[in-house]
């Protein structure tokens, strides 16, 4: 059972004193993905460290890596979990998941991560905020490679990106021996299309899970499902 809420540092500012705010996304990811039975945890593009915080809050005696390679992002993740009630088992490190599955420093019983997914056609044109977004730094042939190579045996690894770019990662998945287990579509709104996938990966190929999950209802509210499945995390 997930403890009381840690508020965090919901802003970080970069060099260029841009102001990233945490995305729901992020938030859709960490509440969702599955902790159980997980001792080394990795969240993949860290970021200010929301994801890893809410693995910590979520296991009870997990380790969990953030890595990153945008340091201002990475500088306020390391005080958000300096902070936290749950210091001594989150640690980061400045390093690109292609250099870390390189390395090879052990297996992960969980990888998650909200990777960049713009194409280059809808590459934002602020760098601070293309680096975070456009899979440049770490395409979907790069970010399977390496998770197939980080993950354990029994592994999971969990992940939200826009129905297309998920398309394609699950034929990359396939191609290193991970299969899509589980498969939720987010629809922002009543009678809207699904504009996020949020996804579980194992080795095995047996067994295939497809649901839907509506952020808001006719009126703009949050509904039940939405709410119950962040209630750990947002104040209102």
């Amino acid at each position: 059972m997930a403890s009381a809420p840690f508020h965090f540092k919901k802003f970080s500012v970069s060099q260029h004193g841009a102001v990233h705010p945490v995305g729901t996304d992020g938030v859709l990811l960490g509440a969702w993905a599955d902790v159980s039975g997980c001792a080394r945890v990795l969240d993949v593009g860290t970021g200010t460290g929301i994801i890893s915080l809410m693995m910590a809050q979520r296991t009870q005696d997990a380790c969990i890596t953030g890595i990153d390679i945008h340091v201002p992002s990475l500088n306020c993740a390391k005080e958000n979990f300096a902070a936290s009630p749950w210091a001594n088992r989150l640690n980061t490190q400045e390093t690109s998941l292609q250099d870390l599955a390189t390395a090879k420093d052990g297996e992960f019983d969980l990888i998650v991560s909200n990777p960049p997914f713009f194409s280059e056609q809808t590459r934002s044109p602020d760098p601070e905020r293309s680096l975070g977004r456009h899979n440049a730094t770490l395409s979907p042939v790069e970010l399977v490679t390496a998770v197939s190579a980080l993950l354990a045996p029994g592994g999971r690894f969990c992940v939200i990106l826009p129905v297309k770019e998920c398309r394609l990662l699950c034929e990359q998945a396939v191609l290193n021996r991970l299969y899509c287990n589980i498969e939720v579509n987010v629809h922002t709104g009543p009678c809207k299309p699904a504009e996020r996938l949020m996804l579980q990966f194992s080795r095995d190929p047996g067994w295939y899970h497809k649901s839907s999950l509506m952020l808001r209802d006719e009126s703009g509210g949050k509904t039940p499902e939405f709410g119950q499945l962040t209630r750990e995390y947002y104040t209102v």
